[in-house]
C-alpha cells in the first residue's frame, strides 16, 4: 500500500532544537505518526514540551545541552540514544542560532558561535548517528538548511555562511552514505513564524517587501514542516540523497 511508504510508526527519532519552533513542529509530527522522539533544547523548554506531549499520550522524552561545545554535543547524543533504548532511526539536525550585525561590526566570537551551533554540531552529530546507523544498514539524517543556503542577506554573514555549509555538507554526507542505507537530506525553511524571525517581523518595511514576493500569501508555521519531515524520514525518500528541499511558500521561485 502507498501509505506504508510514509509509515514511521515505531521508529526512533532525535530532533535537536525542538523546544520550540520548527523543531517542535517536526517532533510533534513524528509523534503523531507513531514514532518515539527525544526532544532537545539548550534550556529546559524541551523538558517542558516533552512533559506536555507525554500528557497527551505520546512517547516523548527530552535532553538538554549546549551543542556549540563538541564534548557536550557528544554527551547529549549519548543521552538521547540511551533514552531511545539504544535505537536511532532518524536524526534531525535542527538546532540553530543567529546573530545580526553588518560585517564590519560583526564580532569574530559571534561568528564562531553561529558556526559552532549551525554547522559544527551538524557534523559532529551526523558522524555519531552514522556510526550507529551504518552497521544496521538504514537511517535517515535530516538537516535544517535555509533560504540562505541559496542566497545571502545583509546583516547575517555568519548565518549565511553556516547555512551554505549545511547544504554542502548534506550533499557530501549523502554521497558518502546512501550506498550504506543512510539518506542525508535537508529542509530549507522560508519565512517562518519563529523566534529567529522576530526582528524581521517587527520591521514593517521588510514585512511589506517579503509579502510582495511570497506566492503563498502568508508566512509559514512550524506545522508546515510535519509533512516534509515525515517524507524525508520515511521509506518514501529511500532514493533521495543530498536534496535541499525548500519549504518556503514559493519564495525562492519568484
Amino acid at each position: 500500500m502507498a501509505h506504508e511508504l510514509f509509515d514511521i510508526a515505531g521508529k526512533h527519532a532525535f530532533v535537536t532544537g525542538s523546544g520550540s519552533g520548527i523543531g517542535l513542529g517536526i517532533a510533534e509530527g513524528f509523534l503523531e505518526a507513531g514514532a518515539s522522539v527525544v526532544l532537545h533544547s539548550r534550556t529546559d523548554t524541551a523538558l517542558q514540551e516533552a512533559e506536555r506531549l507525554r500528557g497527551m499520550g505520546y512517547d516523548a522524552k527530552a535532553v538538554t545541552g549546549d551543542l556549540s561545545d563538541e564534548t557536550e554535543a557528544e554527551a547529549v547524543f549519548r543521552r538521547a540514544l540511551e533514552a531511545l533504548g539504544g535505537e536511532l532511526d532518524i536524526l534531525v539536525n535542527n538546532a540553530g542560532t543567529q546573530y545580526r550585525a553588518r560585517t564590519l561590526d560583526f564580532p569574530l566570537e559571534k561568528f564562531d558561535m553561529v558556526m559552532d551551533v549551525n554547522i559544527r554540531s551538524v557534523f559532529v552529530l551526523s558522524k555519531l548517528a552514522a556510526e550507529h546507523m551504518i552497521p544496521r544498514g538504514h537511517g535517515k539524517i535530516i538537516n535544517t538548511a535555509s533560504m540562505q543556503s541559496f542566497f545571502g542577506m545583509i546583516g547575517t554573514p555568519a548565518y549565511a555562511a553556516s547555512k551554505g555549509a549545511v547544504a554542502q555538507l548534506t550533499k557530501a554526507l549523502g554521497n558518502e552514505w546512501i550506498s550504506k542505507g543512510i539518506n542525508v537530506n535537508a529542509i530549507a525553511p522560508g519565512w517562518i513564524t519563529t523566534k529567529l524571525a522576530k526582528a524581521v517581523r517587527e520591521d514593517e518595511d521588510r514585512m511589506r517587501e517579503i509579502m510582495s514576493r511570497l506566492p503563498a500569501g502568508r508566512w509559514g508555521t512550524p506545522g508546515d514542516f510535519r509533512g516534509p519531515a515525515i517524507f524525508l524520514a520515511s521509506s518514501a525518500s529511500d532514493y533521495l540523497s543530498g536534496v535541499i528541499l525548500p519549504v518556503d511558500g514559493g519564495y525562492l521561485t519568484r
